[in-house]
């Protein structure tokens, strides 16, 4: 049933936003391509899973714990990968290397630590209540896995345009030279966007790993893959865009697994992607840089 597709791709394009989120925020804000982003994903998964299992905690202590610890890895990863980087202006592609290095160092540690086998939410963890509106079942984790995704974007909305860290982050992003002349702590700064964008992403493992009850290390890798794919549709650097790409890819994965293939969804981001670069490079909200003589 089409309308019940609908319902699935948009419960999985809201982990896909909300993942966007905090890798739109690391590019657009610091200007580095953070490969690492995708352990952070991973990191928040295990650690609901180890306090459900472990010490029985409920998912309203689970997910925001996850979402803390994966937040705080992130500022520890970051400061120790990328701030030599950072400051001497090396650029993405510098970035690139060695987050990408780091990165599959981090999944093979974690991999020898707890085993590559893929692991489950304990059964009860969250109730199995489903409702029906016409034909469409609706049950209790979707509801929590897009409640959530609305909530975080919502305070990440409310954090960026009322708040003075909000206004320090903006400024940041427009221009770090100017902002340290203003006298904003850089540095400090820099940290709360590696928190933020940690704890997005925690926040999206654990909602992923709510969604299809499977988690494993290298998860985040093929979540890395529509992280890409969901800012450049977007358009770089551009939260709005990050949200609608996300929503719109997983919609179209759903449809493509429920009508054509669940193999054939796999190349969904791919298409997506290259069509964008052929006909709007800059992406669906981005704007086109003015060259210069």
């Amino acid at each position: 049933m089409l309308s019940q597709q609908i319902v699935n791709g948009l419960v999985l394009g809201s982990t896909y936003a909300l993942f966007s989120l905090g890798f739109t925020l690391i590019f657009g804000v610091l200007r580095v391509i953070n490969l690492t982003y995708g352990f952070y994903f991973s990191v928040g998964a295990f650690v609901a899973l180890y306090l459900a299992r472990s010490m029985e905690a409920s998912i309203w202590v689970a997910l925001p714990t996850g979402a803390l610890v994966a937040g705080l890895v992130a500022v520890v990863v970051d400061s120790v990968l990328l701030t030599r980087i950072r400051r001497t202006k090396a650029g993405e592609l510098a970035s690139l290397m060695v987050t990408l290095g780091a990165v599959l160092a981090l999944y093979a540690l974690m991999a020898v630590t707890i085993g590559t086998e893929i692991q489950r939410f304990p059964f009860g963890f969250v109730d199995n209540t489903a409702w029906e509106f016409g034909g469409v079942r609706i049950s209790l984790v979707q509801v929590l896995i897009v409640g959530t995704a609305l909530a975080l974007v919502a305070v990440l909305f409310l954090l960026l345009q009322r708040t003075r860290l909000g206004l320090m982050i903006r400024a940041l992003a427009e221009n770090e030279d100017a902002a340290r002349l203003m006298g904003i702590n850089v540095d400090a700064t820099v940290m709360a966007v590696s928190f933020l964008s940690g704890f997005l992403g925690g926040a999206a493992g654990v909602l992923i790993g709510l969604n299809f009850n499977a988690i494993q290390p290298f998860m985040g890798e093929a979540m890395m893959l529509r992280g890409f794919a969901v800012i450049i549709i977007g358009g770089l650097g551009d939260i709005r865009g990050a949200l609608v790409a996300g929503v719109l890819l997983g919609v179209l994965e759903v449809l493509t697994a429920g009508y054509i293939s669940s193999t054939a969804k796999e190349a969904v981001a791919f298409s997506i992607l290259v069509l964008t670069l052929w006909f709007r490079p800059v992406g669906l909200f981005g704007r086109a840089q003015a060259k210069k003589a």
